[in-house]
């Protein structure tokens, strides 16, 4: 089984259309290269509450849960607090951190600034060995802030802690209809019940106009399954397979 991950995307700025969501496509795309399979992503508002509420669940549904945003010095930063708050821990400042942030800022550091040293109790760093770019860790929550530039700093830190056993990909490019061909999938699906296939179909492409995936930790399972799904589609229908 592959681990499984949920993604929240913390920013009212995100909702409101101010912000565009770059993190998630992000940790998506490293993700499945390191073998984790991400089931959920959401975007949530600067609301403690529910902040609180869906890392609760989403900590406790999934392997691993990645955060972004909320984590910095203003008012709407109240990530940490809902985190702490979801299990019932206090907020407290990480001397690490704190350290971090004096030698940064100086002597005029103010109080706002300080509260990026504070982390829900229990926590922990991760790659703190650069503390230019720890990340955050709570139980199996992973804390980012919504920068993307420092999300992809502070992820490749520690990407290599997720490594699992890689998915093993092939595609099928087909000129046909995905009508034609739906009642085949159906079968593959029905012959090889943990593959997981995909069915995409492409526009304005003069070569081909539908695109199939199948996807597998198991490369002989997947392999069957393509050898199973070639046979059964009209030859004259297969652009190539790669």
């Amino acid at each position: 089984m592959a681990k499984a991950a949920g993604i929240l995307i913390i920013g009212s700025e995100v909702l409101s259309g101010k912000v565009t969501d770059q993190n998630s496509p992000y940790l998506v795309r490293e993700l499945r290269d390191l073998g984790v399979e991400v089931q959920r992503i959401s975007t949530i508002p600067d609301d403690v509450r529910v902040i609180a509420h869906d890392v609760r669940e989403y900590a406790g549904q999934f392997d691993l849960l990645f955060t972004t945003g909320g984590i910095g010095p203003t008012h709407d930063d109240v990530t940490i607090e809902a985190i702490a708050a979801a299990f019932d821990r206090r907020v407290v400042r990480d001397p690490a951190l704190e350290k971090s942030l004096r030698r940064y800022y100086g002597s005029e550091i103010t109080p706002a600034q300080l509260k990026m040293a504070e982390i829900p109790e229990g926590g922990c760093l991760a790659g703190e060995q650069d503390l230019g770019f720890p990340v955050l860790v709570f139980r199996n929550i992973f804390i980012f802030p919504g920068i993307p530039e420092a999300v992809q700093k502070k992820f490749a830190r520690i990407r290599e802690q997720f490594r699992d056993r890689p998915y093993i990909l092939r595609r099928v490019f087909l000129r046909t209809d995905e009508g034609h061909i739906a009642e085949d999938l159906h079968r593959v699906l029905a012959r090889y019940p943990a593959l997981q296939l995909g069915s995409y179909p492409i526009l304005h492409n003069p070569d081909h106009n539908v695109i199939l995936t199948l996807e597998s930790k198991d490369a002989s399972y997947v392999e069957q399954a393509l050898q199973y799904l070639l046979e059964r589609l009209p030859a004259q229908t297969v652009v190539k397979v790669g």
